[in-house]
C-alpha cells in the first residue's frame, strides 16, 4: 500500500484513499478524546470519524484534531446545524447515514468533502446530481455486503465506495479488492468496551494488526 502523509495540502479523500481504513468512533467523554488520537496514531492510522450520537462529539473533534497528524472528520451528521458545529470544531470531512440535501449543500458551502450514506441506486443518483463521486454504503453487510457493493459498482463506474457496517477483519480485504472501493468504515479498533476502557495498548495494538494486514 502506498500511503500518503496527512498535509494541509493534500486532498482529503486522497488521505482516506490511501489509509483505506476508517476508524468510526462514538465517544461518551471528550476527555478520553486526546488519548485515543494518540493510541490511533501509534497504531499507524491518523485518521478517525466522530460520530454526533453524543453530546461530546464536537469537543471530542476538536481535542482528535489538535493532533499532529490526525485527520478526523465528523459522522452521523443529520443536519445542517451540524455540519456547522462539525467544521467549526475542526472537522475536515462529513459522513452521514443516508443522503440529505441540506446536509450535502452546507458542506459545499464550508468547503468540505461530503461522504453521504446510500443504499440504493436511486440515492447513488441524487449524490451524482449533487456532483459526488465518493459515498458511503451503509449499512454495508445488512444490504448484501460485498456482492451488493458489486452490484452496484457496475451501473455507476466513476462512483467510489467507503462501505460501513458490519465491516471486521474477518471481510475487511473482500471489500477493498473491489476496485471502486476506495476505503471501508470500522469499528472494531474502537469498540466501545475499549474506549469505556480507555485501554488504549488494545485500541493501538488492533489499530496496528488492520494496517499491517493491507
Amino acid at each position: 500500500m502506498t500511503d500518503v502523509q496527512h498535509t494541509e495540502h493534500t486532498p482529503v479523500l486522497e488521505v482516506i484513499a490511501a489509509k483505506k481504513i476508517v476508524p468510526v468512533v462514538v465517544l461518551d467523554d471528550a476527555g478520553a478524546a486526546a488519548g485515543l488520537a494518540d493510541a490511533l496514531l501509534a497504531g499507524g492510522l491518523g485518521l478517525a470519524e466522530v460520530t454526533f450520537r453524543t453530546a461530546a462529539a464536537a469537543d471530542a473533534i476538536a481535542a482528535m484534531a489538535a493532533r499532529p497528524g490526525m485527520l478526523v472528520g465528523a459522522g452521523t451528521v443529520l443536519t445542517a446545524a451540524q455540519v456547522d458545529r462539525a467544521v467549526d470544531a475542526g472537522a475536515r470531512f462529513v459522513v452521514s447515514p443516508g443522503f440529505s440535501p441540506a446536509v450535502v449543500a452546507r458542506c459545499q458551502t464550508r468547503g468540505v468533502p461530503v461522504l453521504p450514506g446510500v443504499a440504493s441506486p436511486t440515492e447513488i443518483m441524487q449524490a451524482l446530481d449533487a456532483g459526488l463521486d465518493t459515498v458511503k454504503f451503509f449499512p454495508a453487510e445488512q444490504l448484501g455486503g460485498v456482492p451488493m457493493v458489486k452490484a452496484l459498482a457496475a451501473p455507476f463506474r466513476s462512483v467510489r465506495f467507503v462501505p460501513t457496517g458490519g465491516v471486521s477483519t474477518e471481510n475487511l480485504a473482500d471489500y477493498l479488492a473491489i476496485p471502486s472501493v476506495v476505503a471501508v468504515g470500522g469499528t472494531w479498533m474502537v469498540a466501545p468496551d475499549l474506549l469505556a476502557a480507555r485501554d488504549w495498548d488494545a485500541v493501538t495494538a488492533r489499530t496496528r494488526a488492520a494496517v499491517e494486514a493491507l
